[in-house]
């Protein structure tokens, strides 16, 4: 039993470790705190049981395409914002480092209830786990007339000022915390290193295949008219607060199931709105914020992957040839030179591979790698990246493979639905403990980035430190913020070059998501 700023929770001991689930960290989101900023929970008497998982945020399920490979659960109730802690000494007097997990799924999917998030690797190796759910889709980061933004990160935030508050009682030390995250989750940290009011509740931060951005405002405004269109009510948080839970989360998913990172397309996302987020995270960390914080960041080698194979996508770009590599320079605003760039740099490689790694380094890899560069001389960076392909066909090295590594659960069923059998237990071994290296020391165990360009990679034979293994494909992102001069002959042999000359036509993204499908079952989970 440990005591709570709101009520006493009785927790399980299991593997060794003793484990709360479902500890309400805020009120339930819903009556008059919809769309509205959180606010602490109703304390409670007697010893509260937390034994299981709590309820999980109103959201679509996957489509049956992803469900394959990602599992989502769903428990029912108000009650969501909620969050675990798995820890071996409970007790004022252990101090522990802490590290805290806030999970991906494009800000519209995902909670901490997913087995592969299970902290008892964690805990057994002396770091007390945290993992929480906070708000999604529309109810997280819908834009109002009538209601504050982000409510969703504000739930982020409420969860670690809990964590500093609480996490002694069960055995951690609320001044040796470490933040880490994955997609969505890595993106709400970059958001987090750079607002004032996160400052103090965490020393260290790890961003995993997500990079600090914003969403431009107008973007998300026109999703959230588009679901008012669709239900035929005001696009204010008052008339969405009468919608029915379901058909809400039916409605957003129908409207975003464009949506992809490769192409685009509607989606909600963090916006600067002057208070909690005062600018964009990417301009202000580069221009020194968080500079005292430690950062471990990283992704996988070929993250386009999970958007691509499951719907059969890879094959359509293919076909399309030079009309999706158009689309990708619509994509990245970037002129011929850049593609050519990356077909000269990877000869032979199919259309899909070109244009899904040069979109991730445009989105993920370069902002990452201008941040690393902006922070020598600061607290140290450390950079990784994960090439360990599953045993799965076509997966690669895809989005979120590492997680069943980082959490050392790889043998669960539901990470070997994406890491495939047969996972490597030396690779989780050592990628599991560079990341409790980190939490505990501050270095997981290799050179910090300099000038060089360290970078471990992963990948199961051998787990080498490499430098600058993606220095070319950074360099043409670099040309380009110049004015780029576009070469005379763009050579990718496909019959179709004249796409690629001049101004890029905007119709061509619109074509490729077209190709891309256009079946809600087809829709996109992850970014």
């Amino acid at each position: 039993m440990v005591r709570t700023p709101y009520g006493a929770v009785r927790g399980r001991y299991e593997k060794g470790v003793a484990v709360f689930r479902g500890i309400p960290f805020a009120a339930p989101p819903f009556g008059p705190h919809r769309f509205r900023p959180p606010v602490p929970p109703e304390p409670w008497d007697g010893v509260r049981d937390a034994g299981e998982f709590g309820p999980t945020p109103p959201k679509p399920p996957y489509s049956e395409a992803f469900a394959r490979y990602l599992s989502d659960p769903v428990v029912d109730g108000d009650d969501c914002l909620n969050l675990n802690v798995w820890t071996p000494e409970p007790g004022p007097g252990a101090r522990l480092p802490v590290m805290v997990w806030i999970h991906g799924g494009a800000l519209t999917r995902g909670s901490s209830s997913v087995p592969v998030y299970d902290g008892s690797s964690f805990a057994r190796d002396g770091v007390v786990l945290v993992s929480f759910n906070y708000r999604l889709g529309v109810e997280g980061y819908g834009l109002f007339p009538d209601a504050p933004p982000n409510p969703g990160l504000r739930d982020q935030l409420a969860a670690l000022e809990w964590v500093h508050e609480s996490i002694t009682e069960f055995g951690g030390d609320p001044d040796r915390v470490t933040v880490f995250g994955e997609s969505a989750g890595a993106i709400s940290i970059g958001a987090l290193l750079a607002a004032p009011r996160a400052q103090g509740l965490f020393r260290r931060a790890v961003l995993q295949s997500g990079p600090p951005e914003s969403t431009d405002r107008d973007k998300v405004r026109r999703l959230v008219r588009r679901m008012a269109t669709r239900l035929k009510v005001p696009a204010t948080a008052a008339a969405f607060a009468e919608v029915d839970r379901t058909l809400l989360s039916e409605t957003q998913a129908e409207v975003g199931r464009r949506a992809s990172p490769i192409l685009g397309g509607p989606a909600f996302g963090i916006v600067v709105d002057g208070d909690l987020v005062p600018r964009d995270p990417l301009e202000a960390l580069l221009d020194g914020a968080a500079g005292n914080v430690p950062l471990l960041m990283g992704w996988t080698g070929e993250e386009h992957r999970l958007w691509l194979v499951p719907t059969g996508l890879i094959e359509r770009i293919d076909r399309l040839g030079a009309v999706a590599l158009a689309g990708a320079m619509a994509r990245c605003h970037c002129g011929p030179e850049v593609p050519l760039g990356y077909r000269i740099a990877h000869p032979g490689v199919p259309a899909s591979d070109l244009v899904g790694q040069m979109v991730t380094d445009y989105l993920l890899r370069y902002p990452l790698h201008r941040l690393a560069d902006a922070r020598m001389g600061h607290a140290p960076t450390y950079v990784y990246e994960f090439a360990w392909r599953s045993n799965l066909p076509g997966l690669g090295s895809c989005h979120a493979l590492e997680l069943g590594f980082v959490f050392d659960s790889a043998e669960v069923p539901e990470a070997a639905k994406l890491a495939g059998p047969g996972a490597p237990r030396e690779l989780a071994d050592e990628m599991h403990g560079a990341w409790v290296r980190f939490a505990v020391h501050g270095d997981p165990g290799w050179s910090a980035w300099d000038a060089t360009h360290p970078m471990r990679v992963f990948d199961g034979e051998g787990n080498p430190v490499v430098h600058g293994p993606r220095d070319t494909e950074m360099a043409l992102w670099e040309a380009v913020s110049s004015p780029p001069v576009p070469p005379t002959a763009p050579a990718f042999g496909t019959g179709n070059e004249s796409l690629l000359r001049g101004a890029v036509p905007l119709s061509a993204v619109r074509r490729l998501r077209r190709a891309g499908g256009v079946r809600r079952r087809d829709e996109d989970p992850l970014g």
